[in-house]
């Protein structure tokens, strides 16, 4: 795999902030108190990790359109299909309790993984693409488990 460029990566890694800020406040009751009283409860446990992640999930859809448009014919019809699935599943199953989004958003990162590995197999996406995908999903997915437990 290639090396990820410097500026996705640090992009990448700035997009965990929310996921591990949300962590942080599920087992800092000084943080979560701070985070409440600054700028108040979305911004706090699974709250921000749930609302985040369903944002991300959906702007995943958007990075994958883009790989898509380097395809042609049924790739490229293909590849417009599968991309809108993440945002697709987010709409579709993140919701009622916390446990059961975060439940789904789990299966929609990890889907996503498969989505990704597609279209780096295909050529749509870069090669480093995956090494970044990993790192990131595994620490969101992370965050997410903790929403769960």
């Amino acid at each position: 795999m290639a090396a990820i460029p410097r500026a996705a990566l640090l992009l990448g890694l700035a997009g965990l902030l929310p996921f591990l800020w949300g962590a942080l406040t599920i087992y800092s009751e000084p943080a979560a108190r701070a985070t409440l009283e600054t700028v108040g409860p979305r911004f706090t446990g699974p709250f921000v990790i749930l609302q985040y992640g369903t944002i991300i999930l959906a702007f995943m859809s958007g990075v994958l359109w883009g790989f898509a448009t380097k395809a042609e014919g049924a790739r490229a019809a293909t590849g417009y299909a599968l991309s809108v699935l993440p945002a697709l599943w987010a709409f579709f199953f993140v919701g009622g309790g916390p446990v059961s989004a975060a439940s789904y958003l789990i299966a929609g990162f990890l889907g996503l993984l498969l989505l990704d590995f597609a279209f780096v197999r295909w050529g749509l996406a870069p090669d480093w693409w995956m090494s970044l995908r990993l790192l990131l999903t595994a620490v969101v997915v992370a965050c997410l488990i903790l929403v769960v437990i």
